[in-house]
């Protein structure tokens, strides 16, 4: 774990950040005597209680009675964690966070964890290119149409059959075991002794937003089951926080606001194949808040591509609920479904990346979410248009106040 983060830091960097300028980029500012006034963003109202101090640095609302620092207030709004916000400050403020105690927490464990995984892509990616048995994995990237340049992108690579290689790789001690285990690489039999997870799979490392690797997905060879096989969670990896591809998506996203979300690992490497190379997955567990966090933190466009099955539109309407939450200050969320039996991958390699580049095959939030409402009412009746009114009510709730949300309402 990080060291702690002096207090002395934490007061000297509130010092040099104007909180003013902080809000303002969030919520619409008017000065009103020595304060300046907005509408609450962590509320609905009409009529302005949100009042930031710049002489006390400190904001407070006297409708909910919500109040903090700068600080305080982007961990409510972006629903940032404390380290984070300070690392952004400082970076913009040009600091350099120190810790107490260090950088790291020696017996944690947690940089030696990194490292080893750096070696472990290493190792899967020579196995690929040196394997007597990798032929099969190299085969199938081809004729999925994978380039070498794309493959080495992704760091693409191979875990050999048998079920003890990794471990003899790198589980030459004890410690170095237990390492593995924690990190969901080798598993513990229930009558002793250990093996590894991935076998004979092709294997995409997963690297978390500061490019770190976290995990592995595997996609089988075999008849194995489940045909793609991810990390388990451990202290580096938690697969409701991680986005595939959003590490090496960054520097596509310096020349467009807009990522695409997809399910798979393949799907956002066959997109990068054709030169989308913004597009990320969710590791096939729904869209989370978490995930849309680190999304809308890099663009203000969110383009949900599902399968168009009812399973893809299930994955859909809680995408678009979750959506919902983050739809302020400009931000925007659209949809595309793949026709029946299709997905992303399918898709791109068929038809080219023209559909994917078409502003007009966007399904637009608002669309999507009244198209479905009506679709479950009778619009000519007082009684369905008033069963419209429930069932969108709740859903209006989440957004936030803004722009967005008054033109919703008012349609």
């Amino acid at each position: 774990m990080p060291g702690r983060i002096p207090q002395s830091f934490i007061d000297d960097l509130l010092a040099r950040t104007d909180i003013v300028d902080v809000i303002d980029n969030y919520v619409s500012l008017k000065k009103g005597g020595k304060n300046y006034l907005g509408l609450c963003p962590f509320h609905d109202e009409k009529t302005p209680s949100f009042t930031v101090s710049p002489d006390k640095q400190f904001y407070h609302c006297f409708g909910c009675g919500a109040n903090g620092t700068a600080i305080g207030f982007l961990m409510e709004y972006n629903r940032m964690d404390f380290p984070e916000v300070v690392e952004d400050l400082a970076s913009k403020a040009g600091l350099e966070v120190p810790r107490e105690g260090g950088n790291l927490n020696s017996n944690d464990g947690t940089s030696e964890s990194y490292e080893l995984m750096e070696l472990i892509v290493k190792y899967f990616r020579d196995q690929l290119k040196e394997h007597t048995g990798s032929q099969q994995a190299v085969d199938y990237l081809k004729g999925r149409g994978i380039s070498g340049e794309i493959a080495a992108k992704y760091e693409l690579g191979y875990a050999p059959p048998g079920w003890d290689n990794l471990l003899k790789k790198f589980g030459g001690s004890r410690d170095s075991q237990t390492r593995l285990e924690k990190l969901g690489m080798v598993i513990t039999r229930d009558s002793g002794g250990q093996y590894d997870r991935f076998r004979d799979r092709i294997m995409y490392p997963i690297r978390d937003y500061r490019g770190r690797v976290v995990g592995f997905g595997g996609r089988t060879l075999g008849d194995d089951t489940p045909k793609y096989l991810n990390s388990p969670e451990t202290i580096i990896f938690h697969k409701g926080r991680e986005l595939y591809g959003l590490f090496q998506a960054r520097q596509k996203l310096k020349e467009t606001n807009r990522i695409f979300v997809v399910e798979g690992y393949m799907d956002v490497i066959a997109l990068a194949q054709f030169q989308i190379t913004n597009a990320v997955a969710t590791l096939g567990v729904a869209a989370t808040s978490d995930h849309l966090h680190r999304i809308y933190r890099n663009v203000n466009q969110v383009v949900f591509c599902f399968d168009g099955d009812e399973a893809g539109r299930t994955a859909a309407w809680r995408a678009m609920e979750i959506a919902l939450t983050f739809l302020r200050e400009g931000n925007q969320a659209f949809f595309i479904f793949m026709p029946d039996g299709k997905d992303p991958d399918d898709f791109v390699r068929e038809h080219g990346n023209e559909f994917f580049q078409d502003h007009d095959n966007f399904i637009p939030l608002s669309d999507y979410l009244f198209s479905n409402l009506t679709s479950k009412v009778d619009l000519k009746t007082r009684e369905g248009r008033s069963q419209l009114i429930d069932l969108a009510t709740p859903l209006i709730a989440k957004i936030p106040q803004g722009g967005f949300k008054q033109l919703i309402t008012s349609d």
